[in-house]
């Protein structure tokens, strides 16, 4: 797999046209560092309590709308647990997106609360890596340490969109438009998926659950749910290359800190959707 590099596309979106970037707040949970943190005991620590958030992204411009992944349905979260706070279409009729107008869908990854509502988007082309889809409709995909993670009902939603001829297989880097490209890192599944965006302001780079908390570059400790150990860390190093750049910002796919770090998209609602600028990040 190729190594990750300053994005490329910061120069095109810089000449035709930069995009925003909306990280938008679906459900969130709270849990505990040690069911966060693969093999969390090693580090000689006490337990602690943790939340988690849940997020989907949207980047627009004038006269374009690209979405990043698409959560769970609220049927799945009471499921499992989650609180839901906006479920997906009631946030994007917030936003004034119609769902049959997203031409463009990106899923970072295929585990549940990435993938949960694909079918809003009857139009869209999926973009999704290779490695990725093939990964989750074989033979493996199934046995108890991976399945826990998908909701099969997504996996045939992504299959039946395959057979439309809807989706678009990805491997390594994939200019999706200028200002934005895909990078393939593994990891936390087969074929994760990260987003460099650029934006008025510098380079927006969507880790997704490469990276779920700013500790895990921070103190180099990776996720619970992982399926390449080697691969997660070496994403781990090629993302924090990338986020040391100027004017460039990584937002993890599930730290509650992006609500306090960026600029809420509604005042009066804070814990909906921010602003992601990288200049205005706001660091304690």
């Amino acid at each position: 797999m190729p190594s990750a590099e300053t994005p490329s596309a910061g120069t095109e979106a810089t000449t035709e046209g930069a995009w925003e970037v909306l990280a938008v707040r679906f459900a969130t949970r709270q849990t505990v560092a040690s069911q966060v943190y693969l093999n969390y005991h090693v580090y000689g620590e006490p337990d602690r309590p943790i939340g988690m958030d849940y997020f989907f992204w949207v980047l627009r411009r004038p006269g374009r709308t690209v979405l990043v992944d698409t959560g769970f349905t609220p049927a799945v979260g009471e499921r499992r647990g989650r609180t839901m706070t906006c479920p997906v279409p009631d946030a994007l009729s917030r936003l004034g997106i119609d769902p049959a107008d997203i031409d463009q869908l990106v899923i970072t990854h295929a585990h549940y609360d990435h993938t949960g509502n694909v079918s809003l988007f009857p139009h869209a082309e999926v973009l999704i890596t290779a490695r990725e889809l093939d990964f989750w409709t074989g033979p493996y995909a199934e046995r108890v340490q991976f399945g826990h993670s998908v909701e099969r009902p997504d996996i045939a939603a992504l299959a039946e969109a395959d057979r439309e001829g809807r989706v678009t297989r990805l491997a390594g880097r994939h200019r999706l438009a200028p200002g934005i490209e895909l990078l393939e890192v593994g990891g936390h599944t087969p074929g994760q998926l990260v987003a460099l965006v650029r934006t008025a302001g510098g380079t927006v780079v969507l880790a997704s659950d490469a990276v779920h908390y700013y500790e895990e570059l921070e103190l180099g400790r990776p996720f619970l749910v992982v399926a390449d150990l080697e691969a997660m860390y070496r994403g781990f190093d090629d993302l924090a290359r990338i986020a040391a750049e100027p004017d460039t910002v990584l937002l993890p796919g599930h730290d509650p800190l992006v609500l306090e770090r960026f600029e809420p998209l509604d005042a009066t609602d804070p814990g909906f959707a921010v602003v992601v600028r990288p200049r205005a990040e706001r660091k304690s």
